[in-house]
This record gives structure tokens, sequence and C-alpha cells, in this order.
């Protein structure tokens, strides 16, 4: 079935305009295009963070319009590009998103599972604030992975990474989604990885 699915004439600002796209449920997608085209304008159309006009979107057959937007975020989660961690430690941050959205917070443990998943093997108490740039952006993606429900939109996850980092890290990232039944939309510049990884690649075009 499809899980997402947006109408020819989904339309941002009059200037962005994207085709007919469907994503189908468990599939791990991935949204190409040049610079400008609008790539991550589309995750935050996913994800009601930013309103179509006109257009309209789809999520499991019904209107995104009919859903309340708060349950909806969070079971389309959208995981942007900006990393904001708080002052404290790795699991601080994890309690502070849960807190956030009033869910019951994960032990250290399980948090230690997703920091793995993002090719980090620290101790939970470790302080973010020593933590390079590449690692604050694989704990914000392990934080949001955790949380993901159903459908999680990934805005340029590995863009601080090296290639091989980066590789491993999509690499479980898809094999979670798999396992979880997880359906995933991914921003990614890296041809090669969008060849190895893609099920579905939806190339937008920007403006017109």
């Amino acid at each position: 079935m499809d899980m997402i699915r947006t109408t020819e004439a989904l339309t941002f600002q009059d200037f962005l305009r994207y085709p007919d796209i469907r994503v189908e449920e468990g599939e791990f997608a991935f949204v190409t295009g040049r610079s400008g085209a609008g790539k991550s304008t589309y995750l935050r159309l996913l994800n009601g963070s930013i309103p179509a006009d006109p257009g309209c979107i789809f999520y499991r057959g019904i209107p995104l319009e009919e859903y309340q937007i708060l349950p909806y975020r969070r079971q389309v989660l959208l995981v942007p590009q900006a990393v904001y961690l708080i002052p404290g430690t790795i699991l601080e941050n994890f309690h502070f998103y849960y807190d956030a959205r009033r869910q019951q917070r994960i032990d250290g443990e399980r948090a230690a599972e997703f920091l793995r998943r993002c090719c980090l093997d620290f101790p939970v108490d470790t302080s973010c604030d020593t933590l390079s740039g590449g690692e604050r952006q694989r704990v914000f993606l392990a934080i949001f992975l955790s949380l993901a429900t159903d459908v999680i939109l990934l805005d340029e996850p590995t863009a601080a990474l090296d290639e091989a980092t980066a590789r491993q890290v999509l690499a479980n990232i898809k094999d979670h989604c798999k396992q979880q039944g997880l359906t995933a939309l991914c921003v990614c510049h890296s041809p090669k990885l969008v060849e190895i990884f893609a099920d579905r690649v939806i190339e937008v075009g920007g403006a017109q």
C-alpha cells in the first residue's frame, strides 16, 4: 500500500512544484535533485512543518489535514539537518527529546544500542560538549531513530561523515527500518550511496 502519496499539484510558495510521488510501506526511498530543487522543503511538507499551497499529501490514504498535527509528526518523524543537542550527557539528550514528546524515557542500555546503530561506541554518560561535529550528528540521528514509529524523514543524515562511515551508518539504518517495518525517505547528495541503498529514487525538479 502507499504509505505516502503527494498530488502532482503539490506546490510551495508558488515556485517549488513537485510531481506525483508515491512511497510504499517499508520502502527505503531517496529524494534527489539539483541544489535548490526543494528536497529539504519536500521533507518538511511531508512532515507538516510547512503548508502546501496548493496540493495534497496523503498518509495511509488519508489527507494530512485530517490528522491532528502533533500526533502526525510523531508518526512521520523528520530528522532535520541542523543538529540540536543540549549541554549535558548523551543520555540526558535522549531524555530531553523523550520528555519533549511526553514519551517514556528509554534506559542507558537501549540508548547505547541506537548509538551503535549509528556507529558510535560511546558510554551514554559521555558529555556532548566533547564530541566532534560528525559524532554529534550521529548522536542526534540515534535519538530520532529511537523515536521513529512509522515513517522517518532523513535530511542529509550523513553530511558530516566520511564516505566509509556514511555507508555503514546508512546500512545500519536501512537494516533497522527493515526489522522494525519503518518507511524511510532520505535526502542525500552522494550518487554512490543512493545507488547502493535506494529501493526507490524520487527526483524533484525545483523551480518551474
